[in-house]
């Protein structure tokens, strides 16, 4: 009966271990640690720990089988802590850690980012020569990418260390490396692994891909001795990212199988890219050929609908594929708010918004900016007040929305208010372009002394932006001395922005100095400052 417990405790139910834990107990084969320590270890699978501690506590007299399985069990179930504690009452119980002891203080240390315990105990290994055990190396190599995940100098030193390494050892290393972004340190694994499998040329190709060199990517796609659906989907990310759209097409056509991660890939290419009408007509193929979408999907379908105003499309995918309950999730949800709201129905973006379960910063960055761009200042203020009362963490992008709201409605001591918060409250720091919106505030509503004030003031050099603001300000008061000065700063920046001097040239025709905006003009073509000529999205789609 002896010999049959072991199989029976790593197979039992729980009910089952109470039944063998009596009979260990009647049958004084508790004092056994093998099988006691055994009984411990699953207990810690099945039950809560705090049974196991009476179990535990109950050892006598204590052995070192009994500690590990309550350290493994602590490592695995928590509390963590309870793990390092044990390990450090071991000696005043007269207990020696063993090889077996290691490898679970070691996760337990990666659980909770206590290097310093970590580092400690691993100083130990080396000296009692547990280091040079697989299993203790590779817990060693674990806790090291785990804790130092942007240095991986200490995982490789235990890496080179481990005698045996299977080839999935190599590919962990290797995919660490280009995680981190070190693909030359990624290649050097590459060339020693003394086998590959489609992993090992897939994480290379990952690592290349991600660094934007697609010429070395397309050099390992076309040496891969076996390619999968990752392996061209890989490369067509790569291609599609540095906006070679027709190479990145012409691969996706040719690929042998395709899974929805690879449309889904062509599909945000284009949507990347700004291709929108290609990316709807790609979307109705993946449709046509069946392909079920999920939420990464419908983000850039949805997007796609928003840039080129198909709102019946975007209806279509809202209701006939948002019902499977993709709609939750908080990046669909805002794909959604943000499609209704670009093709001009604020009312179901707005109810879309405030059904949403899962917002993220994200999310009410995009409604903020939405009631901004239709006229609703004071809502998107009211909803930026929401944000600050619910804790939400705002961000620069939020104190955009907000002061372009604030701006576009007039809302002049709101949005220096909002502005002034920015650093002193949020830890936000102001770019160019917060400066720029609080500009176009004070000028818009004719502060153009407080604007001037702002523009000498702020840390950074006035841009075309900044500069074409206080001239719309000019504009607004009348005042042609401050616009002559705006534009002798203008000149001097080299811009071949034509909005400026299409500007200057009207506020002059309109106070009748016909020679001074006959000037500006050809200021604009002597810098060769043109306006930009409309084009057809009807062009694009046909490529």
């Amino acid at each position: 009966m002896q010999r049959v417990i072991p199989d029976l405790l790593s197979n039992c139910t729980s009910n089952q271990l109470n039944q063998i834990h009596g009979f260990l107990v009647t049958s004084s084969l508790a004092q056994n640690p093998n099988l006691s320590s055994l009984l411990l270890r699953r207990t810690t699978e099945l039950r809560p720990m705090a049974q196991a501690e009476l179990i535990f506590s109950s050892a006598d007299p204590p052995h070192v089988l009994h500690w590990n399985a309550m350290i493994r069990g602590y490592s695995h179930t928590g509390p963590f802590e309870n793990a390092l504690k044990l390990f450090e009452e071991m000696p005043l119980r007269n207990l020696e850690p063993n090889s077996f002891t290691y490898p679970y203080l070691f996760h337990a240390c990666s659980r909770l980012g206590d290097s310093r315990t970590g580092k400690k105990a691993h100083c130990h290994v080396i000296k009692v020569g547990f280091d040079l055990v697989p299993s203790v190396g590779l817990a060693l190599f674990n806790f090291y990418i785990k804790l130092e995940s942007s240095n991986l100098f200490n995982a490789r030193i235990i890496f080179d260390g481990l005698a045996t390494k299977s080839i999935g050892l190599w590919n962990r290393m290797l995919s660490e490396y280009v995680r981190a972004g070190d693909v030359g340190s990624a290649r050097r694994v590459f060339d020693d692994m003394p086998e590959r499998d489609v992993v090992s040329w897939n994480s290379m190709l990952s690592g290349y891909a991600r660094g934007m060199d697609v010429e070395s990517a397309k050099d390992v796609f076309r040496r891969m001795p076996v390619k999968n659906v990752v392996s061209w989907t890989t490369m067509v990310g790569a291609l599609a990212g540095i906006g070679d759209l027709r190479a990145a097409k012409r691969l996706f056509d040719e690929m042998p199988e395709r899974n929805v991660v690879s449309w889904n890939c062509m599909l945000s290419g284009y949507t990347q890219n700004g291709r929108f009408q290609q990316a709807l007509h790609l979307f109705f193929r993946m449709q046509a050929e069946g392909v079920v979408p999920d939420g990464f999907t419908l983000v850039p379908a949805l997007s796609a609908c928003a840039h080129t105003g198909a709102l019946g499309t975007g209806k279509w995918i809202h209701h006939h594929l948002i019902g499977v309950g993709l709609q939750s999730t908080a990046k669909v949800g805002t794909a959604l708010v943000e499609m209704y709201a670009k093709c001009g129905d604020m009312h179901r973006a707005l109810n879309i918004f405030v059904k949403m379960i899962e917002k993220d910063v994200f999310s009410w960055n995009v409604m903020i900016k939405a009631l901004a761009v239709h006229g609703r200042s004071e809502d998107a203020v009211r909803l930026f007040e929401a944000m600050k009362w619910k804790g939400i963490q705002l961000n620069d992008f939020t104190f955009m929305g907000v002061l372009f709201a604030c701006s576009h409605g007039g809302l002049v001591e709101e949005g220096r208010r909002i502005f002034s918060s920015m650093e002193s409250d949020f830890k936000v720091k102001p770019k160019m372009e917060h400066y720029g919106c609080l500009i176009d505030l004070l000028c818009r509503n004719g502060r153009l002394e407080d604007a001037n004030r702002v523009m000498m003031e702020m840390p950074y050099e006035p841009d075309i932006v900044a500069w074409g603001a206080l001239l719309g300000g000019c504009k607004v008061t009348n005042d042609l001395e401050l616009a002559e000065r705006v534009m002798e700063r203008v000149a001097e920046s080299n811009s071949d922005e034509s909005g400026v001097y299409v500007l200057a040239s009207n506020m002059y025709a309109a106070s009748d100095r016909w020679n001074d905006a006959a000037k500006a003009r050809e200021k604009m073509e002597q810098n060769s400052a043109w306006k930009t000529k409309g084009c057809s999205s009807v062009l694009e789609a046909a490529e």
